[in-house]
């Protein structure tokens, strides 16, 4: 492709230069007669000239016409002699006279024209070499999908942990591209389409790789942003060439990444005036995928972690067919993610991965993967020989709050109500039934706005909460706020975000979960979805304001009990709420096993 390319330009400049050089040779006008200055002046003493140019060489003279009709005259030359009467002659004549500069054809031609030409020439063609030859504006509407061939993805199921359900549903598609003939002797149709839901970095990638690499065949990769462009039609026409590369290549699989970029519903009326640019792109991804046989073996791969926003046309039978939850790691699930990111690191005999499982509940595969980093540079920071326990704790503290600011200089008055603040999260979360561990407090700042943390650990997974838990749940978030206000009889800022968090809960259970016993098991929250979703960009709502009302004092309601309650708390255990304070005003930091030694030694 590039030797056609190349020699295609140079025939272009061949023929440039004939054409060039023909019309000079055939088309330009004829060279005016060369005399001698002597005929010159004859003339001009005959009244023969009628019009006269001065150079500083070359004199260049129009002598009259005999036909008065054509009034078209010949042209003489002659070479200029120092003559100073020479003006006066031509003025005494009556000859039409005017200076110039004698033409170069170095500088006119060479200089001016062909010379600027040739360096414009130049630049193009090196800029064409380096595009390469699929570059360019003939290129724009070329897939940009990357394309993997056999081992070349590097991944197998034996790099992706955590997902095992997800990688069971997904070997039936692996078997379609090893054995296809199995399935269509019987007259089965394996799914056009396969969709990948989950929350971010739960390995939705990794696994759609791993699917090529186990079936070892052609994968092309590419996200849903890179079909569209500032152009029109240019994310259609990268459709149709990304569904013909891939029926050249069949078997193989087409993976589209973060779906939601190009799949979003379509609505009759959008805010800002529509993005008929991507739906145009959407429509020719529906119109590829109904015309596309899976017979040979190309399967649509895609993942997304937003499918409540995606077009319902790409979701129905005989497109997008499947949908493969690739969900967050149990703790199992967790541990076999922390044995394949620490193959490569030198890992001290203490590391217990089951303890780590443990403490890093929520965590997706991606946050596991940052957590084992994180713990390698601190002990390379450190000067250790192997990755340690505390290595691992503080590289999930960082994870959780942030990084440390101990420099941060703060008065010891805003140190003690901290101090006490986080000490009442911990006091009620170690004093109500249902409330989660408390695994460590600390009063050193971190990240963005936390002037210190009170980190909880389930001992389970869980799936489901019961009221009882809400209840307890909230009465933690309230901990600290009713803590302030015990010790020092004022609040401050600290509990903003407890506030929110408290709120939030309490009217989940109100409005979504039916926990109200004035209001009954009614929910009257809808899914939520984004605006644009909505027609008209305004949402709806479907109960009366009577009905608001009463979920407004509901809400109050359920944070008001919870406040009292969390003040019995505080006053029943006043003298551990004082002695764990001052304990972390001198330590910064206390674990939860010498929390719960001191509640359990200290007498109420």
């Amino acid at each position: 492709m590039k030797d056609k390319l190349h020699f295609s330009v140079w025939y272009l400049v061949a023929a440039f230069l004939i054409m060039w050089a023909v019309s000079a040779l055939f088309f330009a006008p004829p060279p005016p007669k060369q005399i001698s200055y002597s005929e010159f002046k004859s003339l001009l003493k005959t009244n023969k000239i009628e019009e006269v140019v001065l150079g500083d060489k070359i004199i260049r003279g129009i002598l009259r016409s005999e036909d008065e009709k054509t009034r078209q005259g010949k042209e003489v030359t002659t070479v200029r002699v120092d003559d100073p009467k020479l003006i006066e002659e031509l003025e005494g004549h009556s000859v039409k006279f005017a200076g110039r500069f004698d033409e170069s054809w170095f500088k006119d031609f060479l200089l001016a024209w062909f010379l600027p030409m040739a360096i414009i020439f130049i630049i193009w063609m090196i800029a064409i070499k380096r595009m390469g030859p699929e570059s360019g504006i003939m290129a724009i509407g070329k897939s940009k999908a990357k394309i993997y061939i056999d081992k070349d993805t590097g991944v197998t199921f034996n790099d992706v942990a955590g997902c095992d359900e997800a990688k069971e549903e997904l070997k039936e598609i692996i078997d379609f591209l090893k054995t296809p003939q199995k399935y269509l002797d019987l007259g089965g149709k394996i799914p056009k389409g396969i969709l990948l839901v989950g929350p971010p970095g739960t390995g939705k990638t990794l696994l759609a790789k791993a699917v090529a690499g186990e079936a070892k065949t052609p994968f092309f990769a590419l996200s849903g942003s890179a079909f569209v462009e500032m152009f029109v039609g240019v994310g259609a026409s990268r459709v149709r060439d990304l569904f013909a590369q891939a029926q050249e290549k069949a078997p193989c699989i087409i993976f589209i990444d973060e779906l939601d970029a190009l799949g979003k519903a379509r609505i009759a009326a959008p805010i800002g005036g529509g993005h008929e640019e991507r739906e145009n792109t959407l429509n020719q991804l529906l119109a590829e995928m109904d015309g596309f046989d899976t017979q040979k073996g190309v399967i649509i791969m895609a993942a997304t972690n937003r499918p409540e926003i995606l077009d319902l046309a790409l979701l129905r039978p005989g497109r997008f067919d499947r949908q493969v939850l690739v969900d967050r790691p149990d703790i199992k699930g967790r541990e076999e993610i922390l044995k394949v990111h620490a193959k490569g690191v030198k890992l001290s005999e203490a590391i217990d991965l089951k303890v780590l499982a443990a403490r890093t509940p929520g965590f997706v595969g991606a946050d596991l993967a940052n957590v084992v980093n994180e713990a390698a540079l601190l002990a390379a920071r450190r000067d250790k020989k192997a990755v340690e326990m505390n290595d691992f704790e503080e590289a999930i503290n960082r994870s959780i709050a942030g990084l440390e600011k101990k420099r941060k200089v703060m008065s010891k008055k805003e140190q003690e109500i901290i101090a006490y603040h986080e000490t009442g999260h911990a006091l009620v979360a170690e004093s109500v039934p249902h409330a989660d561990k408390v695994h460590r407090i600390s009063i050193i700042p971190r990240g963005i706005a936390a002037l210190g943390y009170t980190l909880q650990l389930p001992t389970e997974d869980r799936y489901l909460m019961t009221k009882s838990e809400l209840l307890d749940k909230l009465a933690v978030f309230l901990g600290g706020r009713v803590a302030e206000e015990t010790v020092f009889n004022e609040i401050s800022t600290g509990a903003q975000n407890d506030l929110q968090r408290a709120t939030d809960i309490a009217r989940s259970m109100v409005k979504e979960y039916g926990m109200s016993e004035r209001l009954g098991p009614i929910a009257f929250e809808r899914d939520r979805r984004p605006l644009f979703l909505e027609l008209g960009g305004i949402p709806k709502s479907e109960f009366s304001e009577e009905t608001a009302k009463i979920i407004d004092e509901e809400v109050k309601k359920i944070i008001s009990e919870t406040y009292t309650r969390v003040k019995e708390i505080k006053k029943k255990k006043r003298d551990k709420l004082d002695i764990i304070a001052k304990l972390l005003l001198e330590k910064e930091v206390i674990e939860g096993d010498e929390l719960r030694k001191i509640i359990n030694s200290t007498p109420n």
